[in-house]
């Protein structure tokens, strides 16, 4: 029997990655008779580069590069395993979790090392890029990623700005010629879950920013700043971006991106295209797939209402393994085959996560028993 184990991570405890490992390993100690995928999932925040590298037996490529906070961060990206396709994870470059809490002001931020990095796999080699967006510090609307390239951006005096997103109100001019000549070989494709505008009541700034540390006032110059930015280039690139679905994901870097030319996916769905999921999904016999969380919102876009729409657009079966099942959970039997908690009985959310690859592994062993005996394997 053909089984597909295609989670989501379980946040605060467990990666995708290991998400898949508990629950191979369950189905294996149960019975011989089942073969088992793993293809641990992500929707285009932290952890998509680490499952695109396995799900693709791609490779990590280390590296240096401007952290968050302006000061130099080892970090990484990586090649897929097509020897061509370079991922770049935002959350690693200039994510949110690099910036301790009393030091998180989207106008102390830069998304300048993400230009870095991608100016680096480029002069490796690479010309193709899938750009997880999640996770970002950043409000700045990519500008310094793009002075990374390259691109010059200038104030009202003729000089060069900064690549901290307190320098976004002094940029009056923009000049492309001195963007990488590499760039224009390249194609960009940007996984996010996010389909926010640039700016406005549903805008980066507005939000996002807070969680970033903008307070209201912060806020509402950052949008401002934003929307001055956007008709700048507009006027420039006689294009306009700013409303356009996934231009404010991760502080606008979204709308940076669509000035390369790049393309905003669902993150979700970039991942699986790259990791082979419909075809694993046509093979499989019974799917299994599993978050942290489950309840009523899990409908609303969670990966795991993903792998289902898939699932039952094959007439396969999937099973949802939870930490636990919340208010509303019921509503996902409608997409779902089984539900199951993970939770062997009262607990707190700490000894949930101590216990979680233990939980895990007993309650997918129980799935695995009830397979083998209804399938009479």
């Amino acid at each position: 029997m053909n089984i597909l184990i295609a989670p989501d991570s379980f946040k605060g405890s467990l990666r995708s990655i290991e998400v898949g490992t508990v629950i191979e390993k369950a189905f294996r100690d149960e019975s011989t008779a089942f073969h088992t995928t793993v293809i641990p999932m992500a929707d285009g925040g932290e952890g998509t580069l680490e499952t695109l590298i396995y799900a693709t037996g791609g490779k990590r490529v280390q590296t240096k590069a401007t952290g968050p906070l302006g000061v130099p961060v080892s970090t990484e990206y990586g090649v897929l395993g097509d020897d061509k396709t370079a991922v770049i994870e935002v959350a690693s470059i200039a994510g949110l979790t690099m910036v301790p809490a009393e030091k998180r002001n989207p106008c102390h931020t830069t998304s300048y090392g993400i230009g870095e990095v991608i100016k680096t796999a480029m002069e490796d080699g690479c010309r193709s890029f899938i750009i997880a967006l999640g996770g970002s510090a950043t409000n700045d609307g990519g500008f310094a990623m793009l002075q990374a390239l390259g691109v010059t951006f200038l104030d009202e005096n003729g000089k060069p700005v900064g690549k901290f997103g307190r320098d976004l109100q002094s940029i009056s001019r923009v000049e492309w010629g001195t963007i990488h000549p590499l760039v224009n070989e390249c194609t960009f494709l940007i996984a996010s879950d996010v389909d926010n505008p640039l700016c406005g009541e549903t805008g980066a700034s507005a939000i996002f920013g807070p969680q970033k540390g903008a307070n209201g006032e912060q806020v509402k110059a950052l949008d401002h700043q934003l929307l001055s930015f956007s008709q700048l280039l507009q006027q420039d690139r006689g294009v306009d971006f700013h409303g356009a679905n996934g231009a404010g994901a991760a502080g606008g870097l979204g709308f940076a991106f669509l000035h390369l030319n790049g393309r905003i996916a669902s993150g979700a769905k970039v991942v699986a295209d790259a990791a082979g999921l419909q075809t694993a999904i046509e093979k499989a016999d019974w799917i299994l797939t599993g978050e942290g969380q489950s309840d009523h919102q899990t409908l609303f876009g969670k990966l795991p209402f993903f792998i289902s729409t898939l699932a039952n657009e094959h007439h396969k079966p999937v099973s949802l393994l939870a930490g636990s099942l919340g208010k509303g959970y019921e509503a996902l039997y409608e997409h779902f085959t089984s539900c199951h908690s993970i939770a062997s009985g009262p607990m707190s959310l700490q000894e949930s996560f101590d216990r979680v690859e233990e939980l895990l592994y007993h309650e997918t062993r129980n799935i695995a028993r009830m397979l083998k005996v209804t399938k009479g394997l």
